[in-house]
């Protein structure tokens, strides 16, 4: 009987030593805030995020983009779906995701957009399209966007009309990233040699002035 008790209280103590471990394995994850979100798509983290949470919040991120329609959470929905992360892969409901995002004025989704047009990728290539998915993104501060649609224009794509405003941006735009300084550079050099010098002085005008 003793024996049986020792038995008895050592399976206890095993128990009662690995609940934390199991807790912790069953522990429900948080849903994202919106600023939360936004900061991860910035990073482009988003999608590693939610494997890492081990695709838990699959129908929390689902409701919010198609019953809620949080612009964030639809450009979230049509990556995972576009690219079949934690869900079967559906790249046509994905892209309708991401416009449903970009329609909203989301800057992400319409610079994920405007790449995917110009680069052919998932959507048949459009460099046209792309430009003025770019431009819009690149008016809301998106610098990617801005970067990129400087040089598709020097590519001989989009509207001169437009140089004046894309070396505006990239002449106020402030990043550590050493690369994109760099790309930068390059694009305002390039845009020079396309602007008069009128309109090279213009575009150096401080931001929102």
């Amino acid at each position: 009987m003793k024996k049986v008790t020792l038995l008895i209280g050592a399976l206890l103590a095993a128990l009662v030593h690995c609940l934390p471990v199991q807790a912790q394995e069953v522990r429900a994850v948080q849903l994202y805030s919106q600023d939360e979100l936004l900061r991860l798509i910035e990073r482009n983290e988003h999608l590693s995020r939610v494997v890492l949470d081990d695709c838990q919040l699959v129908q929390d991120i689902e409701a919010r983009a198609d019953v809620l329609n949080v612009p964030a959470y639809q450009f979230l929905w049509g990556d995972m779906l576009a690219w079949g992360v934690c869900v079967e892969a559906d790249p046509v409901r994905g892209i309708a995701k991401m416009k449903d995002a970009a329609d909203q004025g989301l800057a992400p989704a319409l610079e994920q957009l405007g790449r995917y047009y110009a680069n052919g990728t998932l959507v048949q290539e459009d460099k046209k399209r792309g430009v003025i998915y770019l431009r819009e993104a690149a008016a809301l501060g998106n610098l990617k966007a801005q970067i990129h649609l400087a040089e598709l224009f020097l590519d001989g794509y989009g509207s001169p009309y437009d140089y004046e405003d894309a070396y505006h941006w990239l002449y106020n735009a402030i990043t550590n990233d050493k690369q994109q300084h760099a790309k930068i550079a390059q694009c305002l050099d390039g845009l020079e040699e396309l602007m008069h010098p009128k309109a090279v002085r213009a575009a150096r005008r401080p931001l929102d002035s």
